[in-house]
């Protein structure tokens, strides 16, 4: 009896994907307080106190060190919010809560467009906040137009954190994703030349145009800074490919156990 009403039974529309469903997600994910507070507050914190040393009214590209610091403090929350929106399946998986979605019809898919619309929702917040500090610093400099070109670009490329997020969620068991996915984008920060800048050129430079964040940062900048490096393209395109394949491989063979 169960087997024919299954045959008969329609499929949900977009595999379960939902305006009820995001909308539970997305504030089940803000009422952590530790992803509220660390991923759209501490950045903030961050612009305020790089962008407020002395040397923060010369001129970089078509705008000043201010608006540098700003745009990279923006990449870098945006990364945060959106690792940790795709690293929540970590905490689901060992609760069981994503064998019990398996029982329902909701599409693997769904569930993916679910995290990611998520996790842009949670990006934008951050890259606000952070935009938003600094017109209340009152320092930052750049025509409209880059300045909101500089923000859209750095919420885009903050996807390619987003399925590294997930691909560490489906990797390491429950909140030790986000424990190993908070110093790690720090690291790559550093290396991204987001909180000091790396000489171009030197040995260090070298592996850091090999990290993750260093070809979206350039991406993100590049309205500001006018210059767009092929080589951050690159980069960016090739983590943002092996951090979705290896994010559908995992989920693939999780699913696949149910």
């Amino acid at each position: 009896m169960s087997t024919a009403t299954d045959a008969t039974r329609p499929a949900p529309r977009l595999g379960g994907f939902n305006r009820v469903l995001l909308t539970l997600e997305l504030r089940r994910m803000l009422r952590n307080r530790r992803t509220v507070f660390f991923s759209l507050l501490f950045p903030a914190a961050l612009f305020f106190a790089f962008a407020g040393s002395s040397g923060g009214d010369e001129r970089v590209g078509h705008g000043n060190v201010s608006a540098y610091v700003m745009v990279s403090m923006a990449l870098y929350g945006a990364a945060l919010t959106t690792a940790s929106a795709g690293s929540s399946v970590a905490l689901e998986r060992s609760v069981g809560w994503s064998r019990q979605l398996r029982l329902t019809p909701l599409h693997p898919l769904a569930y993916i467009a679910t995290k990611a619309a998520c996790a842009l929702v949670l990006g934008a917040l951050a890259v606000g906040v952070v935009n938003v500090a600094a017109v209340a610093q009152g320092r930052a400099e750049m025509p409209t137009g880059r300045w909101l070109a500089c923000a859209l670009l750095a919420l885009l490329c903050s996807f390619v954190f987003a399925a590294l997020g997930l691909f560490v969620g489906y990797v390491v068991p429950g909140e030790n994703a986000m424990q190993l996915l908070g110093p790690g984008l720090a690291l790559f920060a550093f290396l991204g030349n987001l909180f000091i800048p790396i000489t171009e050129g030197s040995a260090l430079w070298h592996v850091a145009s090999l990290t993750p964040m260093f070809g979206v940062a350039e991406i993100s900048r590049a309205p500001l800074t006018g210059e767009l490096p092929w080589y951050a393209v690159v980069n960016a395109v090739a983590w943002l490919v092996v951090f979705v394949g290896g994010a559908a491989w995992r989920m693939s063979r999780d699913t696949a156990r149910g």
